[in-house]
């Protein structure tokens, strides 16, 4: 296991696992966002996104991680746990980030059109009961270029 001494060394080791299951979502052409949810420097869940496969609007990497995290630690209070992923979150799951007490979340690219972190909108800003720690930008070039990728790919699979 890499040296985890450092914070920036986490976030990176643990952004590397939330990409890998990016590209295992981008294998069976679901939109690649992975997410990983960690405690105590260990792994206790992983998902990527399964929209398409699951033909179900909630499947996003983030929501898949919670719940098998809650199911894993026996609790719906994920206060001790850190989430990252691929993607900067929604503001379908950063409501579910609130909710959960997820203590911490790291991200990788920012989402221009739906990010609710930073980039349309912070959620983690208004009044709630519950406000996360947010870094951004972990790996944030490898994380753009795996969704451009994955759509140019797919926009020249459907002119072809």
């Amino acid at each position: 296991m890499m040296n985890l001494d450092s914070v920036e060394q986490r976030d990176i080791f643990f952004m590397t696992k939330a990409i890998e299951q990016a590209h295992l979502a981008a294998k069976i052409g679901e939109v690649p966002v992975g997410a990983v949810v960690v405690k105590d420097n260990e792994i206790i869940s992983a998902a990527f996104n399964k929209r398409e496969t699951s033909k179900n609007a909630l499947s996003h990497a983030e929501l898949e991680a919670i719940n098998k995290a809650c199911v894993a630690l026996g609790g719906w209070r994920l206060w001790q746990c850190e989430l990252y992923v691929t993607l900067e979150p929604c503001p379908m799951c950063t409501g579910a980030i609130i909710n959960s007490r997820i203590k911490r979340v790291v991200y990788g690219a920012y989402d221009k059109k739906a990010g609710s972190c930073k980039s349309v909108i912070n959620l983690f800003d208004l009044p709630y009961n519950h406000k996360p720690e947010v870094k951004d930008g972990v790996l944030e070039k490898e994380c753009s270029e795996l969704l451009t990728e994955f759509f140019r790919e797919l926009r020249q699979s459907r002119n072809n």
